[in-house]
């Protein structure tokens, strides 16, 4: 197979897609990226809380011709954090798309709420790469999936735009760390992605499809997935410590 990541071991963290009712609905962040890194020629390691979501993610990289194997692992519990990246053996990329959200404005956000969204969504990621870091050889590439509300405030859930801000720093400190090592890292920040969650999130925050994308459209998760394969590979062997946005314009205006 020919492709810009054959030979190499990818760590998709996140790679399921949240079940929808809906007949046709579209694919997620994380399975999109998985899929697309085995279209490239890539081994595919799909991570993620629900195994049947990651199984389903794993068979449909097969089918592009690509090889994936599952490993369930719950992000809120910091062991199982520190251990993935040695349950997932030599690995040449790691993409951390996995994030929830919970609370509602300052006022309608508790103490727990805060602490559970930044367990998943900061804390796991720190704690993954402190124990990738090691494992990673020459030429290995971190891609961590943040959002435009990291970088711009606008999801109306504090922990959510504070966690994923918080990402930005530890993508640029990780980057810092594994220069010496002939590690990348880098952050994909996603505007409005067309994905399950993102419509389930447009009928609880109907601010959602007022909000004006400057290209006129929602983005879709395969070019999400463009990004990502982009940046794991040799590609982007000069590329370090970057925030790409990939919103239409969204951080424009």
């Amino acid at each position: 197979m020919s492709g810009r990541l054959v030979d190499r071991r990818i760590l998709v963290v996140g790679a399921g897609t949240r079940p929808s009712d809906e007949p046709d609905p579209p694919v997620g962040n994380g399975r999109a990226i998985a899929v697309a890194a085995a279209r490239e020629g890539a081994h595919v390691i799909c991570a993620d809380v629900d195994e049947a979501a990651a199984g389903q993610s794993a068979e449909l990289a097969r089918k592009e011709g690509g090889t994936a194997e599952v490993i369930t692992a719950d992000l809120a519990d910091a062991g199982q954090c520190e251990a993935l990246p040695g349950r997932a053996g030599a690995i040449d990329g790691i993409v951390l798309n996995a994030g929830i959200g919970a609370g509602f404005a300052l006022a309608g956000t508790s103490a727990e709420e805060w602490d559970r969204v930044f367990a998943v969504n900061l804390r796991a990621h720190f704690l993954i790469c402190k124990a990738a870091l090691p494992l990673l050889g020459e030429g290995g590439s971190i891609v961590f999936i943040g959002s435009v509300a990291g970088l711009r405030p606008g999801s109306l859930i504090p922990a959510y735009d504070a966690s994923k801000a918080g990402l930005v720093g530890l993508t640029r400190h990780v980057a810092l760390e594994g220069a010496g090592l002939g590690v990348r890292s880098n952050l994909i920040a996603p505007g409005l992605i067309d994905t399950p969650l993102g419509r389930e999130a447009s009928r609880h925050w109907k601010h959602r499809g007022r909000v004006r994308v400057p290209m006129g459209r929602q983005g879709t998760a395969w070019e999400v997935a463009s990004a990502a394969v982009f940046l794991l590979s040799r590609e982007a062997s000069y590329i370090t410590g970057q925030v790409l946005a990939v919103d239409g314009g969204l951080t424009l205006v």
